[in-house]
């Protein structure tokens, strides 16, 4: 296979994306619906407000009675009772009387306003204060003045969220206030990890000669969860295709929505996970245009979508992150599927190999724009350089150098909110 006969990043990613669908619905309670997608629009089944209620410390009256009240002539009335928040008076208010009411008190009947205790003789804080037997009030108030009305926030039928919503913390909130207790979303991706080699240890191992420790099963667990998915764990398989099968069988086993494993998908000698998926599923490709990256296999095995990223550390991680993010967040009925991105200047040259490069670089916001500087060694071994990182420059393919004070695009791996 020449170079030419790669895909492009783009061609891979709509391959990959072509391959796995949004998956279906489940009822979760409240809580465990944080950060994922409805399944179904969600309609109001009671008003909110429930019931007229007051927005302030203060006294239910008659705006009428206030109407020529000002601190020179202040307009005197009787107190005929007392309602906190969570309770119900039955006196009713007449023309000159009031009642004291806490923020959120039910509005007694009668009553078509509230006027603010500053606006009143009495400068009470608590409920253990005494109640007075008349106030004094010197300013005017309109009829529904410092009044939250029934359905003001949301009316009963009302549809409140739509399906293909992501519930953040206020939607949880606004659910929660409705009575709901479980909705129906999007079910979270099962997706089985796999790292390959002979030469991988458990991280709590001793090193040994010519052996590593399995650092990228970890890091793509961690992509994982931080999308919202659920990472199964198969551990490290050898350098045979009888250890790459028993491993899948276990992902198989454990209902995995997607396959990720690491390495054995290049044209080494002991790269056999290509060759099992050619045998029991398929390979849509194997090799992309990219930098780092280039060994990508994607296909199925048993049916079930497969993404098999290069050995090398940093390769992996740039390779999850271009293509096994958007395919899980698909699957998780999310959108938009890229990173967030700006267009940054460059201050220093930089060199490609005419494939679209991913280069670690650090994003910061200058009075001109955001500006770039990569993080040193782009070795695909160089973990260090993505901890530093907070963005991934793209040089378009067909680019070989790029003049500082040139723009490109930057990927946004995070968002620090002292820059941006």
């Amino acid at each position: 296979m020449s170079e030419a006969e790669y895909l492009t990043v783009q061609q891979a990613l709509t391959a990959v994306l072509a391959g796995v669908a949004v998956l279906p619905a489940e009822r979760v309670p409240l809580l465990d619906a944080l950060s994922r997608v409805l399944a179904q629009n969600v309609v109001a089944q009671v008003s909110l407000p429930p019931f007229a209620n007051s927005s302030m410390d203060g006294y239910a009256l008659l705006a009428a009675d206030l109407a020529n009240a000002s601190p020179a002539t202040p307009a005197t009335l009787r107190v005929i009772g007392d309602v906190a928040a969570g309770a119900v008076l039955d006196v009713a208010v007449e023309r000159g009387t009031a009642v004291r009411i806490m923020t959120g008190a039910p509005l007694p009947p009668g009553a078509d306003a509230v006027v603010p205790v500053e606006d009143t003789n009495e400068a009470w804080r608590n409920k253990e204060r005494p109640l007075p037997v008349q106030i004094q009030v010197n300013r005017s108030v309109n009829s529904g003045d410092y009044i939250r009305h029934p359905g003001e926030d949301i009316e009963a039928g009302q549809t409140i969220l739509e399906m293909g919503h992501i519930l953040r913390p206020q939607e949880v909130g606004v659910l929660a206030s409705l009575g709901i207790s479980e909705v129906a979303v999007i079910r979270r991706p099962r997706v089985a990890i796999l790292a390959t080699g002979d030469e991988l240890l458990e991280i709590d191992q001793p090193l040994q000669p010519g052996k590593i420790r399995n650092s990228n099963g970890f890091t793509q667990a961690a992509q994982v969860t931080a999308l919202g998915a659920v990472p199964i764990g198969l551990g490290i398989a050898g350098d045979t295709e009888t250890a790459v099968r028993q491993k899948l069988q276990e992902g198989l086993e454990a209902q995995a929505d997607l396959f990720i494993s690491s390495a054995g998908v290049s044209v080494g000698a002991y790269d056999v996970v290509k060759a099992v998926l050619e045998q029991e599923g398929n390979v849509g490709f194997w090799r992309v245009r990219m930098r780092p990256g280039k060994p990508l296999a994607y296909g199925s095995y048993h049916g079930v979508p497969y993404l098999g990223l290069p050995g090398n550390p940093v390769s992996a991680m740039v390779s999850f992150e271009r293509f096994a993010r958007a395919a899980i967040l698909k699957m998780s009925g999310k959108a938009p599927l890229d990173r967030p991105t700006v267009q940054a200047t460059i201050r220093e040259e930089i060199h490609s190999d005419g494939r679209e490069s991913y280069l670690r670089a650090v994003v910061t916001r200058s009075g001109s724009g955001y500006e770039a500087t990569q993080t040193g060694d782009q070795g695909s071994h160089i973990m260090t350089s993505l901890v530093r990182a907070n963005a991934l420059l793209i040089v378009p393919e067909g680019v070989y150098t790029v003049v500082p004070g040139s723009q490109l695009t930057a990927w946004m791996l995070d968002w620090p909110e002292a820059i941006f």
